[in-house]
């Protein structure tokens, strides 16, 4: 399976990362797939998920499905 990548410009960082620079999560809508990434390893692996997946995901997320 081969990862996908996008030019810099295009990754997002979550407005929700601290100012530290430390639990950074990075976002871009990729031609078929959405990526997340983390921001201090932006060669590392990329998360890739289907739109609807990603939605689905993001509200998870805000609806604290996944808080501990």
């Amino acid at each position: 399976m081969s990862t996908p990548r996008s030019s810099s410009k295009n990754w997002r960082k979550s407005t929700y990362s601290d100012s530290s620079g430390g639990n950074c999560v990075e976002v871009a809508a990729l031609p078929l797939v959405v990526g997340v990434r983390d921001s201090k390893d932006p060669d590392g692996p990329v998360l890739a998920f289907g739109r609807a997946a990603f939605g689905e995901l993001v509200s998870g997320i805000r609806g604290g499905q996944y808080d501990r």
